[in-house]
């Protein structure tokens, strides 16, 4: 099987850094905030004997082209928009994980004839209730910056109770692309509290997994709102792996990958994934 290839394509932002393996339909991948292509590294060789996976680095993250902030959630689709349209990709399966499940439900909703099915993994719901919530509090990576280095032991620790043990070889990942971020680490989370999702969830028509990680605290008390204004969608499904955290595609890649598959292929029915 064909190996990982990383290549970019120009687009109005400048250089969009992607990822890709294997052939066949595409499924594009996008990623939660302040991560990179790599979150997906584990799954994406799962994927690829069935699919031509790529993995992007959303504009301003990761060595695509950096972004000034503000930076909002309608950006993000633009830009995961324009790699499609660089690479020559009419439409695409479209998998997103927290900041990237709003980004691929935005993209799925604004361009219907883009996304042919949807997965949103641990996508938060960001009504008008978690705005204001998010407005109050600072995010999971909010940090200030200092000369002593300290900034970055908080950014270890404020993810540290979301992580799986062992923490420490996917925390050095994910401080690799906190740092590689250029900017506010927290910028992604501001553009997710942003975002009205009320606002476009109901234009959502491609079919739709909802893939829920069951020790994210953060995300799966959403699952009902999403799966209740997710109602035109024309087929609409859900699964919960045990034991998913935060760090859900690099734990539990296997899980995810035979519920992705069984909602693509429609080979078996979905069930919860235990």
């Amino acid at each position: 099987m064909q190996s990982c290839r990383s290549n970019y394509v120009d687009s109005s932002f400048g250089q969009l850094h992607f990822t890709e393996q294997g052939h066949g339909p595409v499924l594009l991948l996008l990623h939660q905030a302040p991560r990179s292509w790599d979150e997906f590294r584990e799954f994406l060789p799962l994927m690829a004997p069935h699919r031509r996976v790529i993995a992007m680095d959303m504009v301003g993250y990761g060595a695509s082209a950096a972004l000034e902030a503000p930076h909002t959630i309608e950006l993000y689709a633009q830009s995961a928009l324009e790699l499609l349209d660089g690479l020559g990709i009419a439409s695409a399966d479209v998998l997103g994980h927290h900041t990237g499940a709003l980004v691929a439900l935005d993209l799925a909703a604004r361009m219907p004839h883009r996304v042919d099915h949807l997965i949103l993994s641990s996508c938060p719901y960001t009504g008008p209730d978690q705005r204001k919530s998010r407005a109050r509090a600072g995010g999971v990576d909010q940090v200030e910056q200092s000369e002593d280095g300290q900034h970055l032991l908080q950014l270890w620790q404020l993810r540290l109770p979301h992580y799986p043990h062992p923490a420490a070889p996917l925390l050095d990942r994910f401080v690799h692309d906190a740092l590689a971020h250029r900017g506010d680490p927290a910028e992604g989370h501001k553009a997710c509290g942003r975002y009205r999702i009320e606002d476009t969830i109901g234009s959502v028509n491609a079919p739709t997994l909802l893939l829920g990680a069951s020790a994210d605290t953060f995300a799966m008390p959403h699952m009902e709102a999403l799966h209740n204004g997710l109602e035109n969608s024309v087929a609409l499904h859900s699964a919960v792996v045990d034991g998913g955290t935060v760090a859900f595609f690099e734990d539990k890649a296997p899980e995810i990958a035979e519920a992705s598959l069984a909602f693509l292929t429609r080979e078996q029915p979905l069930a919860e994934t235990q």
